[in-house]
């Protein structure tokens, strides 16, 4: 099972990167140049023209300019909805074996004010310090969206206990153990992502600390690396539980078909 997990690793590419800029800039680009090229060609060719022609021409531009900038709107906010779509789906792909260092700018609308200070200015001060906070971070993250994932999960399953309860027949105490157990499972990896992100954000405070009176990188060198194992193994551990229920709701639901 987490060989299988393994092989869905997804890792950013100069596409995704040019994607990412197009849509960005094109969001904020399209009402300008949607509202001023027309108007500026429409005045341009009034310039050329006399009289009652050149008067259409300046009163189209005018028009151009509204509608073209109202339009330019309407682009907008089409791309940025698309955009923030296709960023979450970015997201999610980058997460599923663990947020890592270089993927940290990819979340940063999830890192509150303080990290997003501390990282510009230890990185400012010292680029070893610097990558030691962006892994500290990226298992910080990985261990937040963990957490909000299993809760999730977990309310699924309790859901799913209490419809079972209403039915008497073997299938259903067969489905209720099984549950429980992925109860039990869920709650594990709940646990540890707890705790892994105390001790993020406890080794973020003390990098922080380390940076400022000059500290020894090495003092938090091995911590990192436990921090870097468990945050790739939790996520696959979810997504193996996640993989295992969804297995388990196509055989009840052929189970029930068959019936």
């Amino acid at each position: 099972m987490k060989n299988e997990l393994q092989t869905t690793r997804y890792e950013i590419t100069r596409r995704d990167l040019a994607k990412d800029k197009i849509l960005k800039y094109g969001a904020w680009l399209a009402p300008v140049t949607l509202s001023i090229v027309p108007a500026v060609v429409l005045f341009v060719l009034s310039l050329t023209a006399s009289g009652v022609t050149a008067a259409t021409f300046v009163f189209f531009s005018l028009i151009a300019l509204i509608v073209g900038f109202i339009f330019g709107l309407i682009v907008t906010g089409g791309l940025l909805y698309y955009r923030s779509r296709w960023l979450a789906d970015v997201r999610e792909r980058l997460a599923i074996d663990g947020i890592k260092a270089n993927e940290v700018e990819w979340f940063k609308h999830e890192l509150t004010t303080n990290e997003k200070k501390s990282l510009k200015e230890i990185e400012a001060r010292d680029l070893l310090m610097g990558d030691a906070f962006r892994d500290t971070l990226a298992a910080r993250l990985t261990a937040t969206r963990i957490l909000k994932s299993t809760k999730k999960e977990l309310l699924l399953v309790q859901r799913r206990q209490g419809k079972l309860k209403q039915l008497k027949s073997e299938n259903s105490t067969n489905l209720q153990e099984e549950l429980k157990k992925d109860y039990e499972k869920l709650s594990s990896i709940k646990n540890e992502a707890e705790a892994m992100r105390v001790e993020s954000e406890t080794r973020l405070q003390m990098i922080e600390a380390a940076s400022r009176r000059g500290g020894n990188f090495a003092d938090t060198e091995l911590a990192l690396k436990k921090l870097s194992a468990r945050t790739s193994e939790l996520p696959l551990a979810l997504e193996s539980a996640r993989m295992e229920e969804e297995i388990r709701r196509e055989l009840e639901k052929e189970t029930e078909d068959i019936k």
